[in-house]
């Protein structure tokens, strides 16, 4: 049964940047093959991991509501079809696959296509031990329900009040939706300094998370960003990397 690891917060908190080095170090770890599943519609997970992202699922959706609409095509089924599109769109590396979301095409309702997809997208991870799921930015993501259930749900905030504040919102979101999740983590992203604000520690005990780190500015990492390189070079030593491995070590299983 797979690991999921569902990673939310609001725009321009390094979301993305922190998805990457998860999987980079679930990949460091020996804990892989790693499903990297990209929900943001922006597309960049496959850029700070070294990949290109050719296909996206975002034109399955409209092609399930014109499926829905003709019944049965070429003899094969309206489930099978899509889950074959969805294989189509599989990005494949060493020790990760990556599938991302892009944005749906055409107007209209979407509901059919994304319940049928949330489920191909569920049978496709249960051959990976661990998925991680970079959602996309703001309260949307949760409330549209891609991720219903995960074992490890990480926060992402900026140190400001207002970014804290949005954390907050976000897990009572989470509450609100009844998103499962077994552990909660939040991460306090570009730190000035090594330990999180009071007043991050107060979010800490609001929602009970059994987890708050604080993550420093890093120019080593501004550096990859800056080039287009991938995070899976992102150095042992690097403190960032340092604190990712902590997160990992303290809320993955002991056998992970």
């Amino acid at each position: 049964m797979s690991y999921t690891i569902a990673i939310t917060g609001k725009g321009g908190v390094g979301k993305t940047t922190l998805a990457g080095l998860i999987i980079a170090r679930l990949i460091a770890r020996g804990s892989h093959p790693v499903l990297a599943v990209d929900a943001d519609p922006n597309v960049c997970l496959a850029d700070v991991l070294g990949e290109r992202c050719e296909k996206t699922i975002g034109g399955v959706r409209e092609e399930a509501r014109e499926i829905a609409a003709q019944g049965m095509k070429a003899g094969i089924s309206k489930q099978d079809l899509l889950e074959l599109k969805i294989a189509e769109s599989l990005v494949e590396a060493d020790c990760f696959d990556l599938i991302s979301m892009g944005r749906p095409e055409g107007p209209g309702c979407y509901c059919y296509a994304n319940n049928v997809l949330k489920q191909a997208i569920g049978q496709i991870a249960d051959s990976y031990p661990y998925v991680v799921i970079d959602n996309e930015a703001g309260l949307e993501n949760l409330s549209r329900r891609i991720v219903t259930k995960a074992n490890l749900l990480v926060v992402v905030a900026d140190p400001s009040k207002r970014g804290l504040d949005t954390a907050a919102r976000l897990h009572a979101l989470a509450a609100e939706m009844e998103i499962e999740y077994d552990r909660l983590a939040i991460l306090v992203n570009r730190m000035r300094r090594e330990e999180p604000s009071a007043y991050a520690t107060e979010i800490q005990a609001a929602t009970q998370a059994d987890l708050l780190l604080a993550l420093p500015e890093n120019d080593t990492l501004a550096e990859i960003a800056e080039r287009g390189g991938s995070l899976l070079d992102a150095p042992d030593d690097n403190p960032v990397v340092q604190v990712i491995d902590r997160l990992l070590d303290t809320m993955l299983p002991k056998n992970g």
